[in-house]
């Protein structure tokens, strides 16, 4: 008869198939496959995402052609490899710069007198208001459509959450017990800065930017999809999404795969941030 204990290995088997540790190994595999698609795309999708092939119009996927091919028989699954890399670089570049800009509100308002920090709190407090869609439509309605302008705007309306939260925890970090040691040793402020304040206010707003990359992939592709980003026919993934609306009866993999793509890579990023929360958490 099979015995009734466990053994060590059958559970270990058991708590590595557990969702709480599945889905973070999931998240973390499509991560590396969208780095390493961004990063070298040849590897994974040899063929010119540009190529046309008009005999091949309209294909549906098939061994050939494993997502199928669009209106100008332009291979889907290449296009969407070597889309990622416009995606993910605006995102990631946003990301990136709504940081930055953040770090600047936020340590500002945090530290600084009671008028400044009642001035940037009345700014933040209006782009909060605003729909980040909206906000970043009107600053490319106003500086015009391009990558580098896409990457302005989503950064722009990723910066107040950030700030928010950097302007809380400069205010709580101010005074504490080793702020006022390090005072007391006499140690220059912009030491004081860089080595005491900036880590601790900073650890918690790059844990929820591995989150803000995804929500920054789907705001750029959206403004893509609306035709203020990359044009066609670059391989991006929003813009591939306009281009097959169009044909959504017909080619139905046109639309379906880079929303996928899009889905998968948000997805991917909110379970990472979701589980490194947890961490710090626990930590």
């Amino acid at each position: 008869m099979p015995s009734s204990t466990t053994t060590p290995r059958g559970a270990a088997l058991r708590r590595g198939l557990r969702p709480g540790l599945l889905l973070p190994v999931i998240a973390a595999a499509t991560a590396f496959f969208l780095v390493l698609a961004a990063l070298v795309p040849w590897w994974l999708a040899p063929t010119d995402p540009l190529a046309i092939d008009p005999g091949a119009a309209f294909s549906s996927p098939s061994l050939s052609h494993w997502l199928g091919t669009d209106e100008s028989g332009r291979d889907i699954y290449s296009r969407i490899v070597h889309g990622a890399r416009p995606s993910l670089l605006i995102g990631a570049a946003a990301t990136g710069l709504g940081l930055g800009l953040a770090l600047v509100l936020g340590l500002a308002s945090g530290l600084g007198g009671r008028w400044l920090d009642a001035g940037i709190g009345r700014i933040v407090e209006v782009m909060l208001a605003l729909p980040g869609l909206l906000l970043a439509l009107v600053f490319i309605a106003l500086a015009g459509p391009g990558v580098s302008t896409t990457i302005i705007a989503v950064g722009l309306t990723t910066a107040p959450g950030y700030a928010r939260i950097i302007r809380s925890q400069a205010r709580s970090l101010r005074g504490s017990a080793m702020i006022e040691a390090a005072r007391v040793l006499g140690h220059h402020p912009a030491r004081i800065l860089v080595r005491h304040l900036l880590p601790n206010a900073l650890g918690p707003v790059l844990v929820l930017a591995t989150l803000g990359v995804g929500q920054a992939v789907i705001w750029a592709s959206a403004l893509s999809f609306l035709g203020l980003g990359e044009a066609p026919p670059a391989p991006e993934w929003g813009a591939m999404l306009a281009a097959g609306r169009t044909y959504l009866g017909s080619a139905w993999w046109m639309t379906f795969f880079p929303g996928l793509a899009i889905v998968a890579t948000a997805a991917a990023s909110t379970v990472l941030g979701r589980s490194l929360q947890r961490r710090a958490v626990g930590a």
